[in-house]
């Protein structure tokens, strides 16, 4: 490979990583251990004696972010239409009760000197929502991460899930969706760009 290829390789097909804080296993057995006893459950039973392991190696892979190439290509035939990958399965944490929030991401953009490897969708959508967060900084985050690294003339998000805070505590509304976009670009800007977008990612077409 040649001096000048190498860095080439790395600009087109850079490592996306998160430097978040390692998780300690021990630790976090322990506390649920702990948590469970302080919420009345018996944790010497003998159906629930490996449940504290079992529920930190649970919250420890919904939280594990995994890494991936972030690869795009050179836009050779001009292609300047939409293009929307719909359907991304979204499993995230609400950070305010720890409890997870399910549903699907439609996302999309108008291509400018660069196209993205189209699994690259799904794992830009996963990379994201491996975090404690709300659904509106999930939808952004995605946004602004295709902004940054493809500079597109257009980026557009939309976010449709359920949470389980809602739906399993507190109100007990089983089936409320949460719909929440972002558009950057064109497809915020031009209303024609932003009505075809919205259109095609509208949550009725989402996966229930």
């Amino acid at each position: 490979m040649s001096s000048q290829a190498a860095p080439d390789l790395l600009r087109w097909r850079p490592r996306v990583t998160h430097p978040g804080r390692e998780i300690d296993p021990t630790a976090a057995e322990e506390a649920a251990a702990d948590f469970l006893t302080a919420l009345g459950v018996d944790i010497e039973d003998e159906s629930v004696l490996e449940t504290p392991r079992r529920m930190a190696l649970a919250y420890a892979e919904m939280l594990t972010v995994p890494e991936f190439d972030m690869t795009t290509f050179p836009n050779d035939e001009g292609y300047d239409e939409l293009v929307l990958v719909e359907n991304i399965p979204v499993q995230s944490l609400c950070e305010h009760h720890m409890l997870p929030f399910v549903g699907v991401a439609h996302v999309g953009y108008l291509p400018g000197e660069r196209i993205l490897g189209l699994s690259k969708f799904a794992r830009l959508v996963d990379f994201h929502a491996r975090h404690a967060q709300t659904q509106e900084r999930l939808t952004k985050r995605i946004a602004d991460h295709l902004q940054r690294q493809l500079t597109p003339y257009g980026v557009g998000v939309v976010i449709d899930a359920e949470h389980t805070c809602m739906s399993l505590r507190g109100a007990r509304v089983a089936g409320a969706r949460t719909v929440t976009s972002a558009l950057f670009g064109q497809l915020r800007d031009d209303p024609a760009s932003r009505a075809e977008f919205l259109s095609l990612a509208r949550p009725s077409r989402g996966a229930r």
